[in-house]
C-alpha cells in the first residue's frame, strides 16, 4: 500500500478495517432507509400535507444548490493553484520521492482540489439526503402514532439515525481514503477536505437558519398572537413554510454542521499526528485517531439500534434515547482502553479520548437541565409569563442564557486543561512537548465526536417529531395520536437543544485543534524559509502582549457579533414579509371559515428567496476578515484574531442557543396546561419570548459554529502564504485594501437585504 509505506502489518490491516467500518456505517444507513420506506404514510389528507412539505423542501434544496455550485467551482481552481504558491511539504516530497518537484506539485494540487470537492459534496450529501429522509419519515411517524407510541418513537429516531450514520460514514471514509493514498503527505490534502465540508456547512446553516425562522416567526406572530389560532392551523399561509423550515434548518443545517466538525477534528488530528510521526518515526499517531473513529461508528450502530419505547410518555422517550447514547459510550470507553493498552502501549491516548466523551456527556446534561421542561429553569421562565408577561419572561430567559454560557465555557476550559495535563512532561524537548499537548487536545475533539451518529440522530429526531405533530394537526388526527406526537415533539425540543450544545462545544474544541495545526504549519514554513527554530511561532507562541496581536484579538472577537447582527437582521426582514403575506391572505373571503385554502407556495417562495440572498455576503465576511488581519498586521496577529473568534463565538453561541431553547420549552410548558394554558395571557407572552428566541437558537447561534471553523480553516490555508510574502508590504496593502472594500460592501449589501434588493434600491 503506497501511502502506508512505514506501517506494520497490523496497522495496514487496521486501516482497511476502518475503511470497511465506514462503508458498514453507510450500509446501515441504507438498511434503515429501507425499513422507513416500508412504513405506511397514513390517510390521503396526511399525504396531501406531506406532499406540500416535500415539494417546498425540494424547491429550497434545488435553489440553494444553484447558489452554491459557482462558488465551489471557483474555490476548487484556487485550491489547485495554491500549491504553486506554497510548495509541497517535506513529507509530500518524501512520499512521492520518485517524481520531480513539478510533478509532485501537480499531484498535491489535484489531490487538494479533489479533496475540497469531496468534502463539499459529502457535506452537501449529508444535509440534502438526511433532510429528504426526514421529510419521508415525518408522515410515517404520524401514521405510526395510530398504532403505538413505541413504533412512532422507533421510526422517528431511526429516520434521524440515517443522517447520523451518513455523517459518521462519509466523514470517516473521506479521511481514511485520503490517508491511504497520501500517507504522511495527507496534511497537504486534508486541508482541502476540511475546508470543503466547513464552507458547505456555513452555506447550509445560514440559508437554512434564515428560512426556518422567517417562516416560524412570521407564522407565530400573525397566527398565534394576532388571530389566536393554533400553531399548525391550516388557515395560516405560512404553516407549510414553517414545517419545511424545520427540515432545512435543523436537519440539513445541523447535519452539515456536525459533519464538518467531524471532518475538521480528524483533519487536525492527522496533521498533528504527522508532526509526531516526524518526531518519533512511529505511524501509530495517525493510525490511532482513525481507529478511534472506526470504533465510534461501530458503537453508534449498536447504540442507535437499541432505541425503542415500551410505553407512552416523554420521560420514557428521553430514557430510551439516553439508553442508546450511554450504550454507545460504554462500548467506546472499553474499546479505547484496550486499543491504548495493546496498540499505543501508553495510557495518555486513552485518557485524551475519554475526556472528550465525558465532555459530550457533561454538555448534554447541563443543556438538558437548563432547557428541559422537567427542570426548574424552564418552569421559572414559564412562571414569569404569568406574573409579569413577556418582559419578565424574556428577562428570565436572558439570565438563563448568560448563566449557561459561563458553565459550558468553564466545562470546556477544564476539559482542555485536562487534555493539556495528560501529555504534560511527555517529552523533555519543549517544542516537541507542545506538539504532544496539541495532539492531546485534538484527540479530545475526536473523542467528543466519537458518538456523532447518536448526536445527529438525536438532533434530527426533533424536526421529524415536530413535523409529524404538525401533520397530525393539519390532517385532524384524533386526540390519542396527537398526544403521542406531542410527547415526541416535547422530547424533540430537548434533544435539539442538547445537540446544539454539543455542536457548539465541538466547534470550540475543533477550532482549538485547528489553532494547534495553525502553529505547526506556520512554524514549518518559517523553518523552510531558514528562520531560527527558537524564533518560530511554535516556540514564541501567540504573544498577546504585542499591541498588534491584541488588536487582532479584538477584531476577531467582534466578528461573531457582526455576523449575528446581520443574520438576525435578515431573519427580521424576511419575517416581516411573511407577516404581511399571512395578514393579506387572512382577508381572503372564506379563508378564516375554512372554505378556502391559503396559498402556501407563496410563503414558501418568500422564505426560499430570502434565505439565498445572504449566503454570499456572510460567507465573504467570514472568509476575508482573517485575511485582512493577516495582511495588515501579520501572521501572529492573525493567530490573535483566531483566539478572539473562538472565545467570543463560544460565549455568544451558547447564550443564544440556550436562551432560545429555554423560551421555546417555557411556551410548551404553558401549552401543556400550566398558568392558564393555550390562549391565556401567559401563553401570548410565551409566544413573544419564543419568537424572540427562535432566530437566536436556530439561526444566529448555530451559524456561529461553522463560521468559527471557516475562519480557522481559511487562516490555516493562508498563513503559510502570508509567511512567505511577509516582506512584500506594498502587495499586502493593495490586496488588503481590496479585501477590506469587499467586506465593507458585503456588510452594506446584507443590511439592505441582499444583492437583489440592493440593486433594486440603487436603480
Amino acid at each position: 500500500m503506497p501511502g502506508l509505506q512505514n506501517a506494520t502489518e497490523f496497522e495496514t490491516v487496521a486501516i482497511w478495517v476502518v475503511l470497511a467500518i465506514a462503508i458498514l456505517g453507510l450500509g446501515y444507513a441504507l438498511l434503515l432507509r429501507a425499513q422507513i420506506m416500508k412504513a405506511g404514510k397514513g390517510t390521503p389528507k396526511m399525504q396531501e400535507v406531506w406532499n406540500a412539505i416535500r415539494e417546498g423542501a425540494n424547491a429550497y434544496l434545488n435553489r440553494q444548490l444553484k447558489t452554491i455550485v459557482p462558488f465551489i467551482v471557483v474555490l476548487t481552481v484556487v485550491l489547485f493553484f495554491s500549491v504553486y504558491v506554497i510548495p509541497p511539504s517535506a513529507e509530500a516530497m518524501e512520499r512521492f520521492s520518485g517524481y520531480d518537484t513539478g510533478t509532485i506539485q501537480i499531484i498535491v494540487g489535484i489531490g487538494r482540489a479533489i479533496a475540497f470537492v469531496m468534502g463539499a459534496c459529502f457535506s452537501l450529501a449529508v444535509g440534502q439526503f438526511g433532510m429528504r429522509m426526514a421529510v419521508q419519515g415525518n408522515v410515517r411517524v404520524a401514521a405510526a402514532s395510530s398504532r403505538s407510541f413505541s413504533e412512532a418513537l422507533k421510526l422517528a429516531y431511526r429516520t434521524g439515525t440515517i443522517t447520523g450514520m451518513l455523517t459518521d460514514g462519509l466523514g470517516l471514509f473521506g479521511g481514511t481514503l485520503i490517508f491511504i493514498v497520501f500517507g504522511i503527505a495527507s496534511p497537504d490534502v486534508l486541508l482541502g477536505f476540511g475546508f470543503g465540508g466547513t464552507l458547505l456547512a456555513l452555506f447550509m446553516r445560514v440559508g437554512g437558519g434564515i428560512y426556518t425562522k422567517a417562516a416560524d416567526v412570521g407564522a407565530d406572530l400573525v397566527g398565534k398572537v394576532e388571530a389566536g389560532i393554533p400553531e399548525d392551523d391550516p388557515r395560516n399561509a405560512a404553516v407549510i413554510a414553517d414545517l419545511v423550515g424545520d427540515n432545512v434548518g435543523d436537519c440539513a443545517g445541523m447535519a452539515a454542521d456536525i459533519f464538518e466538525s467531524y471532518e475538521v477534528t480528524i483533519v487536525s488530528g492527522l496533521i498533528l499526528g504527522c508532526a509526531l510521526v516526524a518526531i518519533t518515526h512511529e505511524i501509530k499517531w495517525i493510525v490511532f485517531p482513525l481507529m478511534v473513529r472506526g470504533i465510534g461508528v461501530f458503537s453508534s450502530i449498536i447504540g442507535t439500534y437499541t432505541v425503542k419505547g415500551n410505553k407512552s410518555g416523554d420521560e420514557n422517550a428521553m430514557g430510551a434515547i439516553n439508553k442508546g447514547f450511554y450504550t454507545s459510550a460504554a462500548i467506546c470507553l472499553v474499546a479505547f482502553f484496550l486499543l491504548a493498552n495493546f496498540y499505543m502501549k501508553e495510557w495518555r491516548s486513552f485518557l485524551s479520548v475519554a475526556v472528550g466523551i465525558v465532555l459530550a456527556i457533561l454538555l448534554d446534561e447541563v443543556t438538558k437541565y437548563f432547557t428541559d421542561t422537567r427542570y426548574r429553569p424552564v418552569k421559572k421562565i414559564a412562571g414569569a409569563a404569568k406574573s409579569g408577561g413577556a418582559a419578565t419572561l424574556i428577562l428570565r430567559g436572558l439570565s438563563t442564557g448568560f448563566e449557561v454560557a459561563v458553565w459550558q465555557t468553564l466545562i470546556i476550559a477544564v476539559t482542555i486543561l485536562a487534555s493539556v495535563l495528560i501529555y504534560w512532561g511527555y517529552d523533555s524537548n519543549s517544542a516537541h512537548e507542545v506538539t504532544y499537548i496539541l495532539y492531546g487536545v485534538a484527540m479530545t475533539g475526536i473523542g467528543m465526536l466519537t458518538l456523532t451518529g447518536n448526536n445527529v440522530a438525536m438532533d434530527s429526531f426533533g424536526p421529524i417529531s415536530d413535523n409529524a405533530n404538525g401533520i397530525g394537526e393539519l390532517a385532524g388526527l384524533d386526540e390519542n395520536q396527537r398526544k403521542i406526537m406531542g410527547d415526541l415533539d416535547s422530547v424533540g425540543n430537548t434533544t435539539k437543544a442538547i445537540t446544539k450544545g454539543v455542536a457548539i462545544g465541538s466547534a470550540v474544541i475543533a477550532a482549538v485543534s485547528l489553532f494547534g495545526s495553525f502553529l505547526t504549519d506556520v512554524s514549518n514554513t518559517q523553518i523552510q524559509m531558514h528562520m531560527n527554530a527558537a524564533s518560530t511561532l511554535m516556540s514564541t507562541g501567540i504573544r498577546i502582549s504585542q499591541p498588534t496581536v491584541f488588536v487582532g484579538a479584538l477584531i476577531g472577537a467582534s466578528i461573531p457579533w457582526l455576523f449575528s447582527s446581520l443574520i438576525i437582521n435578515a431573519v427580521a426582514r424576511a419575517a416581516s414579509l411573511i407577516v404581511e403575506e399571512v395578514r393579506r391572505q387572512f382577508h381572503i373571503p372564506g379563508l378564516m371559515e375554512g372554505k378556502v385554502k391559503p396559498d402556501y407556495s407563496h410563503a414558501v417562495g418568500i422564505c426560499t428567496s430570502s434565505a439565498q440572498k445572504e449566503l454570499i455576503t456572510l460567507t465573504t465576511i467570514s472568509v476575508l476578515t482573517p485575511l485582512i488581519v493577516g495582511l495588515f498586521l501579520g501572521v501572529e496577529a492573525m493567530g490573535g484574531a483566531l483566539a478572539g473568534v473562538i472565545l467570543s463565538g463560544q460565549l455568544l453561541a451558547v447564550f443564544m442557543a440556550t436562551s432560545g431553547g429555554a423560551w421555546d420549552n417555557a411556551k410548551k410548558t404553558i401549552e401543556d396546561g400550566a398558568y392558564g394554558g393555550k390562549g391565556s395571557e401567559a401563553h401570548k407572552a410565551s409566544v413573544v419570548g419564543d419568537t424572540v428566541g427562535d432566530p437566536l437558537k436556530d439561526t444566529a447561534g448555530p451559524a456561529l459554529n461553522p463560521m468559527i471553523k471557516v475562519i480557522n480553516m481559511v487562516s490555516l490555508l493562508a498563513a503559510p502564504i502570508l509567511v512567505r510574502y511577509e516582506g512584500s508590504t506594498g502587495l499586502n496593502i493593495v490586496v488588503g485594501v481590496i479585501f477590506l472594500i469587499a467586506v465593507a460592501l458585503s456588510v452594506f449589501v446584507s443590511k439592505r437585504g441582499g444583492f437583489k434588493n440592493t440593486t433594486e434600491q440603487l436603480m
